[in-house]
């Protein structure tokens, strides 16, 4: 579901009330934040979701879309309420939860939105996913080490990433707390910093070459082909 754009609220003294995240947890749930501008989103982020949550064993997974990814400029960058549209195209079923909460609390930053949502929902175990990569590029996010020792992450492989992602500053910095991916499963209730790389079968798709295309995503329907094994390699890291 797409939680829609609310003002922010007005006590009758003429103060801010605390904000309101649009979202519903509860606790001992284990949720995973996947975060990104998803612009636009598709079959490949689609993947690393649905893999997270299956292999996990995730009650949620929540699409953090951002406003505006301070990494990538403005320029080419869509209405933030047209990209929510779209990406819930492809976050498809009830554990699925596309929410424009950093627009509701006003965070710019992974690392604020995760210590917020962290402090709204002190019994919910959160995880954090990406997509490999963006493990290559994860030590450009302001307070990526400090991320890592917030919330356990999951990476889930996806294609012509593997060895920029093997030797990336945050694969050698925690380098010890890596866990086997067998471990799947125990993540959520394990201790940050601890972290997973799962593989799984590539899907090759990027926002670039959807936006230099032009292509539109399938229909709903396409969607039975993400989440059923595929042909294709996948690469250890």
């Amino acid at each position: 579901m797409v939680r829609s754009a609310a003002a922010p609220l007005r006590a009758a003294a003429g103060r801010p009330r605390a904000a309101r995240p649009g979202i519903s947890l509860a606790p001992g749930m284990t949720v995973g934040l996947y975060g990104g501008s998803f612009n636009p989103a598709h079959q490949g982020h689609a993947h690393v979701a649905r893999t997270a949550l299956r292999r996990l064993g995730l009650d949620r997974v929540i699409w953090l879309v951002s406003p505006r990814n301070p990494l990538k400029p403005a320029e080419g960058t869509a209405d933030l309420d047209a990209r929510l549209g779209e990406t819930a195209r492809w976050a498809l079923g009830r554990a699925m939860v596309v929410s424009d909460v950093e627009r509701r609390i006003g965070t710019r930053y992974t690392i604020d939105t995760v210590r917020w949502l962290k402090r709204r929902f002190p019994g919910v175990r959160f995880v954090w996913i990406m997509g490999a990569d963006s493990l290559a590029d994860f030590h450009r996010w302001r307070g990526w080490a400090d991320l890592a020792r917030e919330v356990p992450i999951v990476v889930v492989s996806r294609p012509g990433v593997a060895l920029r992602s093997r030797f990336s500053p945050f694969t050698r910095r925690f380098a010890a707390a890596r866990r086997p991916a067998g471990a799947a499963r125990t993540l959520a209730a394990l201790a940050p910093p601890a972290w997973i790389y799962l593989p799984a079968p590539f899907h090759p798709v990027s926002s670039t070459a959807l936006r230099n295309s032009r292509l539109t995503p399938p229909p709903v329907r396409g969607m039975r082909a993400i989440i059923q094994p595929a042909p294709g390699a996948s690469a250890d890291l």
